[in-house]
């Protein structure tokens, strides 16, 4: 193998990432950087399915649980903090492993993210005051008006992309289009990209015991720990908003858990889908992962 090599594993949620790149690490003697999206916030580990101290004691990993819920993190963050520690990375071994189901973060540390200004506090708080306060609708019109060209392109039901669209057209004083080049950065490291996949049926199901699993595991108390900050971001995903819709009175505790394993279930189709998008990926079993590495690895020396 010539050169350091970024080795990324990926896939849906629930079929077993994380073993397949501790094995895959051990083998090599590298690190594992975490690329989920969830996983680098503290106080929420099991609803993330984040490493355990276990698996953690097994092979280092980085930007897991080094987050507070409150604090902002986006795949532009993620790209910087990445291409910071590599460096330090490949002067231990001459590759590193990279895990996760964020397709924003894998993307963005393998073709980079455009340059767009960081979104002051300010900006960010009245953009969300205006949304609490006024309605998606009110955004809209606004992104309508700074910019056209997004706007006809957006998915208008995603009201993150919109509110984001807007706090860039507001911090940079120019439309969020023009910031925009879709062009993939040059690494000076090598990319390999192995996904796992297994049957769909067998897939679900792994995904509903997952989820039995993480309720026996203390997911209900875990929820109930951090329901005064339901509001925040970090907590607007699967698994939360069913448990604090649950203790809201808006469904019922076995309503709420089948819940949370349907759109799991949704989830991982939504991943599958943006993932096979990518021609360079390699997809493989999640037992044959290591394999499939080694033989990508021999394939370029």
């Amino acid at each position: 193998m010539q050169g350091n090599t970024l080795i990324v594993i990926t896939g849906s949620t629930g079929v077993g990432k994380t073993a397949a790149a501790i094995e895959v690490a051990q083998h090599l003697g590298c690190d594992i950087i975490n690329a989920d999206s969830r996983q680098v916030f503290r106080g929420i580990p099991i609803g993330t399915a984040a490493p355990t101290p276990e698996e953690q004691a097994l092979v280092r990993h980085h930007f897991v649980q080094f987050k507070e819920l409150d604090e902002y993190y986006s795949a532009a963050q993620f790209e910087t903090d990445v291409m910071a520690l590599l460096p330090s990375l490949f002067k231990r071994a001459n590759c590193a492993v990279m895990c996760g189901g964020s397709m924003m973060y894998v993307d963005a540390v393998c073709n980079g993210i455009d340059e767009i200004p960081d979104i002051s506090p300010e900006v960010r708080t009245a953009v969300k005051q205006q949304w609490r306060e006024q309605g998606l609708e009110s955004l809209l019109a606004e992104l309508e008006r700074l910019d056209p060209e997004y706007f006809s392109q957006v998915d208008k039901q995603n009201h993150r992309r919109v509110l984001h669209a807007v706090e860039v057209c507001r911090q940079a004083g120019v439309p969020y289009s023009t910031l925009r080049t879709g062009k993939a950065k040059q690494r000076p490291f090598n990319i390999i990209k192995v996904g796992l996949n297994v049957e769909r049926e067998l897939l679900f199901d792994r995904i509903n015991r997952r989820v039995d699993a993480m309720i026996e595991q203390g997911l209900e108390e875990e929820a109930r720990s951090v329901f005064n900050l339901r509001h925040l971001n970090s907590l607007n995903t699967v698994g939360y908003k069913e448990m604090f819709a649950w203790f809201d009175g808006t469904m019922d505790r076995h309503t709420a858990i089948e819940r949370i394993k349907k759109n799991t279930r949704l989830y991982a189709k939504k991943q599958l889908r943006w993932l096979q998008r990518d021609n360079s990926i390699t997809w493989c079993l999640p037992h044959d992962c290591q394999q499939s590495v080694e033989d990508l690895l021999k394939a370029e020396c």
